[in-house]
Order: C-alpha cells, then structure tokens, then sequence
C-alpha cells in the first residue's frame, strides 16, 4: 500500500510496513490473489480464472508453477497446468501468461513443443 507524505507524517510507523520491493526486469507489479503472490497482474488474473473454472469443473487437476525439464539442463516452469475436456478426451493444457515474448521464452518454448510435443497456450 503507498501512503502520502502527510500520512507518513502523522503515522511515521507506516514506514516500516511499506515493503521495499526492487524494480522489475520488465517493469511488471507483482499481485496477490487466493493468498497467492504472482509476478504480474495478467498472471494473477488468469490464475484466478482458472481457479474459478476448476470449481466450476470445467478444468481439472489444475497445478500451478510447474517444472519442465528440458534439453541441455534447460528448465522451464509453466505458470498453470490443467486437464480439459476435449474432442478427444482429456487433453493436457499448459498456460503461461506473457507481456512479450522474449528471445529464451522462443527457445524454451520450442524446447518444450520438441521434448513433450504440447503447444504452450499464452495469454
């Protein structure tokens, strides 16, 4: 929570409270949601959905950060994994939520569709 000047003033006590949290590598606000802490509010946000959806049983055994190794001691770590109902049956679907696609989110992301054959579904 950010306070004003004037009330840091009244309330000197509020300093110690506030959190110093570094700036971001690319300027993302950390959130929180479901008592959760995520690296941006797109991420809080599409988690908190997904959630939603579990409950509603549209999506199941939904797992959130969740590790993948990968070739030459890589590791990429999905935001959310969940099971749905597809024309086939239950498909697995791995999610992440991207501001911008890096040059190492496009390795890993090819890394993973060769190793586990499985698209990554962005938001």
């Amino acid at each position: 929570m950010t306070y004003s000047k004037d009330v840091i003033a009244l309330n000197p006590e509020l300093i110690k409270e506030m959190p110093v949290v570094p700036a971001s590598k690319y300027r993302n606000a950390q959130a929180e949601a479901h008592g959760m802490r995520f690296d941006s509010g797109k991420e809080a946000a599409g988690v908190s959905n997904l959630i939603l959806l579990e409950k509603q049983r549209k999506v199941f055994a939904l797992r959130l950060q969740v590790r993948f190794p990968l070739a030459g001691n890589t590791i990429y770590v999905a935001d959310a994994v969940y099971l749905t109902l597809g024309e086939n049956g239950l498909e697995i679907v791995v999610w992440d939520s991207k501001g911008f696609e890096t040059p190492i989110w496009k390795i890993k992301r090819k890394l993973f569709k060769e190793r586990y054959g499985i698209d990554i579904t962005t938001i």
